[in-house]
């Protein structure tokens, strides 16, 4: 059991399904609200919950040794978040959440390539079709 939880597989598993329920339950939540709004009261509730979890596991201690360069990626990643959960609830709000959440998933395919490109990190040609493929059905659902 142990093995379950330091698995990256089902943490990315759980991820999904979640990302899944997000869909469905913001495209029910922006109906006759402004998605911006939305966005907002969503987000109080994101920080309001891992607040919650942050400070219940005393998970606090490491604030002091947070540096510059982790404080700037963290904001970089919290305003890129930001920036991200508007567009899509604008998107929700406009569109149809079977087809917005995959070209949403087109994420997949930036990550990898910002990935291997700043990261230097390395995937198979297996992977990569993987990648591709994420792509092309990304396409089809926003083109069909």
């Amino acid at each position: 059991m142990a093995h379950l939880t330091t698995s990256w597989q089902i943490w990315a598993l759980l991820a999904a399904i979640f990302a899944a329920l997000t869909a469905i339950f913001a495209k029910i939540g922006v109906e006759g609200i402004d998605s911006d709004l939305a966005t907002f009261l969503r987000t109080i509730v994101v920080v309001a919950a891992l607040g919650l979890l942050v400070f219940a596991t005393g998970k606090t201690h490491g604030l002091t040794d947070i540096t510059p360069r982790t404080a700037l990626f963290l904001v970089l990643s919290g305003l890129a978040t930001g920036a991200s959960w508007l567009c899509y609830f604008r998107a929700l709000q406009l569109g149809d959440a079977g087809r917005v959440a995959p070209v949403d998933k087109l994420s997949v395919v930036f990550v990898a390539i910002i990935a291997a490109i700043f990261l230097g990190e390395r995937m198979s040609g297996v992977s990569w079709g993987g990648v591709a493929l994420v792509a092309i059905g990304s396409v089809l659902v926003a083109v069909g």
